[in-house]
């Protein structure tokens, strides 16, 4: 098997690609994914490969589109529907809370809605408070829901693919800041699959959860702990709903500490609902309170300094996983 070297936006440009290749179901929509050749160069090229009819450029009109999407899905076409921010998804929330979700339930099961929503999805460069928050909690409390976070292209390529063919909508949140991140990954096809957390580094002393483009920071916090002479294991939930509650549980029995590092805010979060889950299937095994590591209670500023402060960093993840050592 043969491997490259590739950016992440490249790797969510292969599943897109290797997919409408294999299904001629499969077809793109949003703004600017054609002309433009997409706002972060995601779709580059595939307007000219496609054709327009594959490729469809969209008005500014969130609710519009991804309702034409749901209706495209109800038909038997399977649409990735591209945000340019989904902070951009609130204008269409009807469409994703009230339709895509609940379909198949009112319908008796004579309608699916196989959907993918993609695009960028927390905070960005100077872009301030309408344009970075995080998604993933408010649209995780919704049933009928697939919710995917990924990390590393290898995860984006993969879960992508397994997305599209998912018979269920399903919410794929992209982070803008690491589109350029490159790593190696097979050049022939691979899925990744939905539902399945994965240990990205093993330790046996404290075991930090995070998702999407807080596990490098985990990473470097557990580089950085393990100078301490903590061995941390670092889990990467990839999929945020279904969570792999199973595989972080296991982690927790062997570390019997946790620390959960979400970019999203502290209260209602993904941390939380981890944290919960954690005390309801292994608090035997718990030898220090859960703590966790969110983005500051405010909304986020457009100063480079106010910014940096607000996020979850390297230096906070690491003051989190010391205190929980103590």
């Amino acid at each position: 098997m043969s491997n490259q070297t590739i950016e992440i936006r490249e790797a969510i440009r292969q599943a897109i690609d290797e997919e409408m290749e294999r299904d001629d179901k499969v077809f793109v929509m949003g703004e600017e994914v054609g002309e433009y050749n997409g706002a972060y160069k995601v779709t580059k090229g595939l307007l000219d490969k496609w054709g327009p009819r594959r490729i469809v450029d969209t008005p500014i009109a969130e609710l519009g589109f991804a309702g034409v999407g749901i209706g495209a899905a109800m038909c038997g076409l399977r649409p990735i529907v591209e945000f340019m921010s989904f902070n951009f998804s609130f204008v269409a929330a009807d469409q994703l809370i009230s339709n895509a979700p609940k379909v198949y339930y009112m319908s008796g099961d004579r309608f699916s809605v196989p959907i993918v929503f993609r695009g960028p999805n927390g905070a960005a460069a100077q872009v301030s408070c309408q344009h970075s928050h995080c998604v993933e909690a408010i649209y995780s409390n919704i049933p009928g829901l697939i919710v995917i976070a990924p990390s590393n292209a290898y995860d984006y390529k993969g879960l992508l693919k397994s997305s599209i063919r998912n018979n269920n909508p399903v919410l794929f949140l992209e982070c803008e800041l690491d589109y350029g991140r490159k790593m190696e990954i097979p050049s022939d096809e691979y899925l990744v699959p939905i539902g399945k957390a994965k240990i990205v580094r093993e330790g046996h002393d404290i075991t930090l959860v995070s998702h999407g483009s807080m596990v490098k920071h985990c990473l470097e916090a557990a580089s950085a702990l393990a100078k301490k002479g903590v061995k941390a294991e670092v889990i990467d939930l990839r999929t945020i709903k279904p969570l792999d509650i199973a595989t972080i549980a296991q982690s927790i029995r062997k570390t019997n500490r946790a620390l959960l590092v979400e970019e999203g805010h502290i209260f209602t979060g993904i941390a939380a609902e981890v944290g919960f889950q954690i005390i309801e299937h292994c608090f035997d095994f718990l030898d220090a309170p859960l703590h966790r590591v969110c983005q500051r209670e405010t909304p986020m500023p457009y100063s480079v300094p106010l910014e940096r402060n607000t996020l979850p960093n390297v230096e906070r993840i690491l003051a989190g996983a010391l205190k929980c050592m103590e």
